[in-house]
């Protein structure tokens, strides 16, 4: 890349793209597909924004080969756009360059140990013995307590605070805020107050993890709390103690992780999901923003709970029955025991209930609606279960029983 940008020839070389168009064009920016500025690049990912193609007067797309005929501006083909956008954008975005060596008014204890390529912030703290790697960067204000190890290439952007004996791998990228290796939340009860148990183990984290801003992963109780290569951690999420994550799995905001879960590779968990603890939730699992899991799960799919959004008014409708369910419930069972009035002989009341599922048994006569109300020339003498409830009853009773 240049100070005029990068040719599109050059990237779709450097990205294993398909070129259709002008080879020396060059784009230096991404934009929005909407944008008409044509030096930007910009992308295209699902086919809901076809129609801002169409009109797009940006410098290049990066699409699937089927749009290439709606694509008006030159293309550069691939399979995964959103991904070759990444890359690209990380290309044409690249960080700024960090002077090597510590700032003056870091303070640095004289036996860690710093690689020279290694940039120190102003007014960090680096504790006794850290190791920190080639051309990492510790962005203002960051603390690493004694012990710490830092990866090559990871980068503490400002405000992180890395506890003792923690360990970041390499590439790694954390936010301003983030705590790693704080105490987990270990206590004792005894004789109504709580003892505070001591966290000795700590935190591993793996090659190429993020970490978003004030995320908080804890220190194990014993063993260590353990993240895993390529995880993905949003803004504000709490990992607790002894919490295992697998490889390449991805944590939305806001979401809750209990202590001594284990969590599979590959994973994604939408925001505000609230994960109990000492469960295990295998690879490939998918849960939908707000779930609440509280048990584990052995089987790779898409897993959801809770309450979608809805108008107010029908909401408020259903949260009032759903404090009439047990009311219904009991009134569901008094009208299965209750006998009938005045039946024929041979009449008998029974439970009408589906079959088992696959079953080929037909339902015997006395099964059957009609056994209830007798022959059509000889009614009922008392009141009809289907026709003429009684009115003493609620009248929640009446209808389940119209229903049936």
């Amino acid at each position: 890349m240049t100070e005029t940008g990068t040719s599109l020839g050059e990237l779709a070389v450097r990205f294993g793209c398909t070129l259709r168009g002008d080879p020396e064009a060059r784009v230096s920016r991404v934009a929005p597909l909407e944008s008409t500025d044509r030096e930007a690049i910009s992308f295209l990912a699902e086919a809901r924004h076809r129609r801002a193609l169409a009109s797009t007067g940006v410098g290049a797309v990066v699409l699937e080969p089927r749009y290439a005929e709606e694509c008006p501006v030159p293309a550069l083909l691939c399979p995964n756009p959103r991904a070759v956008y990444a890359r690209i954008a990380v290309w044409l975005y690249p960080p700024p360059p960090r002077a090597a060596g510590c700032h003056p008014s870091a303070i640095v204890d004289p036996t860690a140990i710093i690689d020279p390529s290694a940039s120190i912030g102003p007014y960090c703290t680096v504790g006794a013995r850290v190791a920190i790697g080639a051309r990492a960067v510790l962005g203002p204000g960051c603390i690493v307590l004694d012990d710490a190890h830092i990866g090559a290439d990871t980068r503490l952007v400002a405000r992180v605070t890395v506890c003792e004996a923690v360990t970041l791998g390499e590439r790694c990228l954390l936010h301003p805020g983030a705590v790693v290796g704080a105490d987990g939340f270990g206590l004792a009860p005894e004789e109504g107050a709580w003892i505070k148990v001591p966290q000795v183990g700590s935190v591993r984290v793996g090659n190429d993890v993020e970490i978003g801003a004030n995320t908080t992963i804890d220190r194990g109780a014993i063993e260590d709390t353990v993240i895993e290569d390529g995880v993905k951690l949003d803004n504000q999420i709490q990992i607790a103690h002894n919490v295992r994550i697998g490889a390449h799995t991805v944590i939305a905001g806001c979401a809750g992780v209990s202590g001594s879960t284990s969590i599979g590779r590959r994973c994604m968990v939408g925001g505000q999901v609230g994960i109990a603890g000492h469960l295990t939730i295998c690879d490939d699992v998918v849960l939908t923003g707000r779930s609440f899991v509280s048990s584990s799960i052995h089987q790779p799919g898409y897993y959801s709970s809770g309450l979608p959004v809805e108008p107010a008014a029908q909401f408020r409708k259903n949260a009032a029955r759903f404090y009439q369910l047990d009311e219904l419930a009991r009134t569901v069972r008094e009208l299965r025991r209750e006998p009938l009035a005045n039946a024929p002989a041979g009449a008998t009341r029974t439970t009408s209930r589906r079959s088992p599922r696959g079953s080929s048994q037909e339902p015997s006569p006395e099964s059957s609606p009609k056994a209830l109300s007798g022959p059509p020339s000889e009614p009922l003498a008392g009141p009809s279960v289907a026709t003429d409830p009684d009115p003493a009853r609620p009248a929640q009773g009446r209808n389940v029983r119209r229903r049936r």
